[in-house]
């Protein structure tokens, strides 16, 4: 019998398309391919450079000794004394020193003030006492040790700081005041009570449970200014640490409200060292020693008292250009 060899052997036209189009595909497919594959090779060198950068050791990490443990967490003394021996810095890449041959030591449990006109090294020098800059010259002594020596995350535990810039996170409020530190929840309420948050915290629905702002939840509050430097500050009481330093800790706060602050500076301090940087020298006033900056230099170091008996000086010159608009 003679083999048909008709139409109906061969392929339909359907067939055909669908042939030429899965082809068509996979050509795609390939050339897509082998571009995710170029652009994978570039940045895997990309990523070979930032493996190298994280490859460098950090000098910071150098030191090995632990800090001396007088159990400050759990009510015991804050006998820690911290001293600059003729510190001077500069960044790098510049000539120009931003603090030059600074010497004082911060005697225990005493309070500080910082003052000083914009640019004249305060915030570097707070910067270098939190160990976030080593200096470009001289020696900062824990009780007696370079604080280069200590293990860099041991130094950091006891120094509280609140900077001008901090931060607040889309968590609970008990979470940004405990922050890294272990969670107690008697702890996070105190503290809040203690910076004049209290009565804030009696209105929120969930108490320190609460969350802020509304990024993972809904009912989350968005504090104001003076509330949020508020928690930043029950942040550093709950800390717990030794050394308590504040940088402009009343900036966004109210009158009244910060007036509350100073009258409660004592107990929030507590037996802890203060430092206190602030353009308010009013505010200076119950601090046992103000250090005045000038150009990089302490050019004045005493109490309020002595240093506006000192009628030529800085402190003098600053506290006068404020005062002539209260009276």
């Amino acid at each position: 019998m003679a083999k048909n060899c008709g139409f109906s052997d061969s392929l339909g036209v359907g067939s055909i398309v669908q042939y030429v189009a899965v082809l068509s595909r996979l050509g795609d497919g390939l050339q897509e391919l082998a571009f995710v594959l170029a652009d994978n090779a570039v940045y895997c060198g990309y990523l070979s450079a930032m493996f190298d950068y994280l490859d460098i050791p950090n000098k910071k990490y150098e030191g090995t000794i632990p800090v001396e443990k007088r159990s400050f967490c759990d009510g015991g003394d804050y006998d820690y004394e911290i001293e600059f021996c003729n510190v001077s810095f500069k960044y790098p890449e510049t000539e120009q020193y931003v603090l030059k041959n600074i010497s004082l030591k911060f005697q225990v449990g005493k309070r500080f003030a910082i003052v000083g006109m914009n640019g004249s090294g305060k915030t570097t020098f707070v910067k270098l006492l939190c160990r976030l800059y080593d200096p470009s010259e001289g020696v900062i002594l824990l009780n007696g040790i370079d604080i280069r020596k200590y293990a860099y995350q041991e130094y950091l535990s006891i120094v509280a700081v609140v900077f001008q810039d901090f931060k607040l996170f889309s968590f609970s409020l008990a979470q940004n005041v405990a922050a890294g530190t272990a969670y107690d929840a008697e702890r996070v309420a105190a503290s809040l009570k203690q910076v004049g948050f209290g009565a804030r915290l009696m209105q929120m629905p969930n108490g320190i449970e609460t969350s802020l702002y509304q990024d993972f939840e809904s009912g989350g509050i968005e504090p104001s200014g003076g509330e949020a430097q508020k928690i930043a500050l029950a942040r550093a009481v709950y800390k717990n640490a030794p050394f308590i330093i504040l940088d402009e800790p009343t900036a966004a706060l109210d009158p009244l409200a910060e007036a509350e602050i100073y009258e409660a500076f004592q107990e929030i301090v507590g037996g802890r060292t203060a430092v206190y940087i602030s353009h308010r020298l009013s505010s200076c006033k119950f601090c046992d020693q103000i250090l005045v900056f000038h150009e990089g230099k302490v050019v004045q170091q005493g109490t309020h008292s002595e240093l506006v008996a000192q009628a030529d000086g800085k402190y003098v010159e600053l506290w006068n250009a404020q005062a002539q608009y209260y009276v």
